[in-house]
C-alpha cells in the first residue's frame, strides 16, 4: 500500500467511524485493500462494537497473496494481529516480500483448508478461543468450513455468498474435502452457499446477521451478545442483496459475461443441499430461487 493510498484510506476510516447510525451497509463501504468495499463496513462495524484490545485479532482463509484481502487494511490501519490461510504456497513469500511479517504481528500459512482440518491448523498456529474478526472467502466449501470451525468464537463474521443460488432456499453445493471451483463447473458459477444457508448457519451459531456489501458477494455477521448493544438503534435497513457482477466462463475458460438469472442456466442441473434438512436436489428441481425483491433489484421494473 502506498503512502498516499494510507492516507487516503486513513481519512476514510476515521469518517466512517464518525456515522453512528447508517441506512444500511452500503453507505459505509469504502475500498482500499479489499475487492469490494468491505474494507468500510468493517471499520463500521468494529467501532460500534467497541472491540476489547485483547480480541483484536483477526483471521481470514481464502486470501490468494494478500494483495487484495478483507484484513490487510485492518492490519495495517488498526493494527490488529492475526492469521491468514490459503492453498496458494506464495502466500508465505508474499507477505515476507511486502515486509508484513516483521512490521506486524501476522502469521501467515499455506494449506488447503477442509472442515476436516480447519480447527488443528488454527489451533496449531497458536490462535484459539474469543477474536474479533473472521473472514472467509474460500470459493466453495465455505458453509461447511464455518460450520465445523469452533476453536474460536469470533464477533465478527465475514463469509462469501453465492448470489446465483439465490436468497429463498439454504442451500450450498455437497461437500467434497477438495472442492475446486473451476473443476467443479466450468462456468465458474457453481460453489459456495446462499445467503439464506448462512443465514441459518449464523442463527444457530449465535449471530445476527446485518447486511452485505453492495456488489452481492460477502455477508456480515455480528456475535448477538455485541449485536444486540448497536444494531438496532444504529441500522435503519438490514438487507442483501443480489450480485450484477458477471465472472461466468465458458468452456474455454474466458470470460462469457452472463447476468443475473441466465446465470442458473448455465448450472441448473447440478445438485445442491438444503442445509435444514439434509436432502440433495437438483437446482431446476427448486419451484424458485430468487425473491420478487432480488429480482427487482437485478432487472428493476418492467
Amino acid at each position: 500500500m502506498s503512502e498516499s493510498t494510507q492516507l487516503a484510506g486513513r481519512a476514510a476510516s476515521w469518517q466512517v467511524r464518525s456515522r453512528r447510525a447508517v441506512a444500511n451497509l452500503q453507505e459505509v463501504e469504502f475500498r482500499v485493500t479489499s475487492q469490494w468495499g468491505q474494507d468500510g463496513i468493517i471499520d463500521w462495524l468494529i467501532e460500534r462494537t467497541q472491540i476489547p484490545p485483547e480480541r483484536q485479532i483477526f483471521i481470514e482463509f481464502g486470501v490468494e497473496t494478500y494483495r487484495q484481502s478483507n484484513t490487510r487494511f485492518l492490519l495495517q490501519n488498526r493494527n490488529w494481529r492475526g492469521l491468514i490461510m490459503d492453498g496458494h504456497p506464495a502466500v508465505v513469500r508474499a507477505v515476507q516480500r511486502d515486509n508484513l511479517a516483521w512490521r506486524y504481528d501476522l502469521t501467515a500459512q499455506s494449506a488447503f483448508i477442509t472442515r476436516e482440518n480447519i480447527n488443528d491448523l488454527i489451533a496449531s498456529a497458536g490462535f484459539g478461543g474469543e477474536i474479533g474478526l473472521l473472514s472467509i472467502d474460500l470459493d466453495g466449501n465455505d458453509y461447511w468450513v464455518w460450520e465445523a470451525l469452533n476453536v474460536v468464537h469470533p464477533i465478527i463474521c465475514v463469509c462469501e455468498y453465492n448470489a446465483v443460488l439465490g436468497d429463498l432456499h439454504p442451500i450450498c453445493t455437497p461437500y467434497h474435502e477438495s472442492f475446486n471451483r473451476t473443476k467443479a463447473h466450468h462456468s465458474n458459477l457453481y460453489f459456495g452457499a446462499s445467503i439464506a444457508a448462512l443465514r441459518s448457519l449464523a442463527a444457530k451459531k449465535g449471530y445476527r446477521f446485518v447486511g452485505t456489501n453492495s456488489a452481492g458477494n460477502d455477508a456480515f455477521f455480528v456475535r448477538e451478545d455485541y449485536a444486540v448493544q448497536f444494531v438496532d438503534g444504529s441500522l435503519q435497513q438490514i438487507r442483501s442483496v443480489p450480485s450484477r457482477f458477471r465472472e461466468s466462463r465458458d468452456r474455454s475458460g474466458r470470460n462469457s459475461h452472463i447476468g443475473g438469472v441466465e446465470r442458473l442456466r448455465f448450472i441448473s442441473e447440478l445438485l445442491v443441499t438444503n442445509v435444514e434438512t439434509g436432502s440433495t436436489m437438483r437446482l431446476l428441481d427448486l419451484e424458485a430461487v430468487y425473491s420478487n425483491e432480488w429480482l427487482l433489484a437485478m432487472f428493476g421494473k418492467a
